[in-house]
């Protein structure tokens, strides 16, 4: 005859499903989502007729051609709505107290800048490299990080949509999926390979080569969490790296021979 479970069992019990339900619904809203959407993209890709590094990926498309207003409008929009995710999964944490998990509330400018931008250079150096070696051996598209018409207002578009890419994927795929997983009672190795897997699964529209470039980024940023609990710099070093590139493709583009992300 089994033992009925106690209290503070079925409490645990219930705890951990109420955590596994939010997991899936915060996920469900943003980056899982985009992991669905990427996976279709990519099968759409393979099953066509033309070879893959023969193909193009766009990001920051124009979304009103001919109506830089309208495509503006379009834009903020998109950046807006694009912070939300990250805003629920903070609103979580802090509701179960755990508001301070990603380091918001201790500033350490100077630590912070200081490892962003080393982060970003040594994920940026040789993911820059690998992306073009994966292209050579047609294992990736050709991916246009900006398509946006020469106006006033593409620079600061780009670099507002460098700020919420970084923001929504830090906030949601490190700071707040690693300790929910760690709290599920997840070992370190499972919780950085979740992360790190789910990282390179929503990039595969752009190919295996992306999809393999993340998942080693997301391994990295994964394990600096882990040691200094801090998403500031994270989110500063995946800022950086998307600003470089779209704005520089923006400035840059009719003089390269090639497109790098």
């Amino acid at each position: 005859m089994h033992d009925m479970p106690t209290q503070e069992e079925s409490a645990s019990s219930q705890e951990r499903r109420t955590t596994r339900i939010e997991i899936l619904l915060v996920l469900g809203v943003s980056l899982g989502y985009s992991t669905v959407y990427s996976v279709i993209d990519l099968i759409g890709k393979l099953t066509s007729h033309v070879a893959l590094s023969a193909q193009t990926t766009t990001l920051n498309p124009s979304r009103a051609t001919g109506r830089p207003l309208l495509d503006l409008s379009f834009q903020l929009a998109r950046i807006l709505f694009g912070f939300v995710p990250a805003l629920l999964a903070l609103h979580f944490l802090e509701r179960n107290g755990r508001h301070n998990y990603m380091g918001f509330r201790t500033p350490r400018l100077s630590f912070d800048i200081g490892a962003g931008t080393t982060l970003a250079a040594l994920i940026g150096i040789p993911g820059l490299a690998f992306y073009v070696a994966m292209r050579a051996i047609g294992l990736n598209t050709t991916v246009i990080p900006e398509a946006l018409p020469w106006v006033w207002w593409t620079v600061p578009v780009l670099m507002l949509s460098a700020v919420q890419n970084a923001f929504l994927e830090e906030v949601v795929v490190v700071g707040y999926l690693i300790p929910r997983l760690r709290e599920m009672s997840w070992g370190v190795g499972a919780a950085v390979a979740a992360s790190a897997l789910l990282r390179g699964s929503y990039h595969l529209y752009q190919g295996f080569g992306g999809f393999i470039g993340n998942v080693v980024m997301g391994i990295v940023f994964a394990l600096f969490f882990l040691r200094f609990k801090r998403v500031n710099p994270l989110i500063m070093a995946h800022a950086i790296l998307d600003t470089v590139a779209f704005v520089g493709h923006a400035l840059l583009h009719n003089h390269l021979n090639a497109h790098i992300l």
